[in-house]
């Protein structure tokens, strides 16, 4: 006897009672800073800016953003030493330039949180930096109370995107959903968008403001690619 096929249904977006949040290029516009400190990082290792190999090495971050920090430093410093001293520098150089001003809100962003809050769902903001750096971050926007919960991949057992932990330990956190079909998750790179759909989120949609173009965030899965967060709440409104 032939088994019949599941039925599955896509979650419509007014369904959907959790939101993931990536912080840097999503809901933060910083700017390239994650360049900028990753060439502390790389001086701190002896890579010359200039040199073939840090220049190997910066095309490894910009293709891998929105990854855990200490995962793109083990793939390129190899051992876990010397990847341990790269995520230093590179967290210390990055805190001190979120200590001079120079991050801020992607436009919009607070607003279409406090939107999503306010018509009854929940919101975690996530990132791949390390706990240090995400706080250095709320703080110098004013966010420390925006959203009751937070997290990096330390919260997760140490392992960020592309993998699905940082989105289930949302949903095991919040308790908001019932399923991870009601969970949306939104973030501006490919690795976003693959951590959602391991994760097995009912919507994931990726937005222009950061990394990643529309067109390698829909190769990469996004069933949604916005113009920035701020057009977030009204896609959960079912204004799609």
């Amino acid at each position: 006897m032939t088994t019949p096929a599941p039925d599955i249904r896509l979650t419509p977006a007014s369904d959907i009672r959790l939101v993931v949040l990536d912080m840097a290029g999503t809901t933060v516009a910083d700017g390239g800073l994650v360049e900028r400190a990753f060439d502390s990082a790389a001086r701190a290792l002896g890579v010359e800016p200039g040199s073939q190999d840090h220049a190997e090495k910066l095309a490894h971050v910009r293709a891998t953003m929105g990854e855990s920090k200490i995962s793109v430093f083990r793939h390129l410093f190899g051992d876990e030493e010397r990847a341990h001293r790269a995520n230093a520098a590179f967290e210390e150089a990055y805190g001190a330039l979120v200590d001079d001003g120079l991050v801020a809100p992607v436009p919009g962003a607070r607003a279409a949180v406090e939107a999503l809050l306010a018509d009854g769902r929940s919101v975690v903001l996530t990132t791949g930096f390390a706990r240090v750096t995400q706080d250095a971050l709320l703080d110098a926007l004013g966010w420390r109370d925006l959203v009751p919960v937070t997290l990096c991949p330390a919260d997760a057992g140490g392992r960020g995107r592309p993998y699905p932990d940082l989105v289930l330990e949302a949903f095991l956190r919040t308790k908001a959903a019932d399923s991870t079909a009601q969970v949306a998750v939104v973030g501006d790179t490919t690795y976003d968008v693959l951590s959602g759909l391991r994760a097995g989120a009912g919507l994931v949609a990726g937005v222009r403001t950061g990394a990643h173009d529309a067109g390698a965030l829909r190769a990469a899965g996004a069933g949604h690619v916005l113009d920035s967060v701020a057009e977030l709440p009204a896609l959960l409104r079912g204004a799609d």
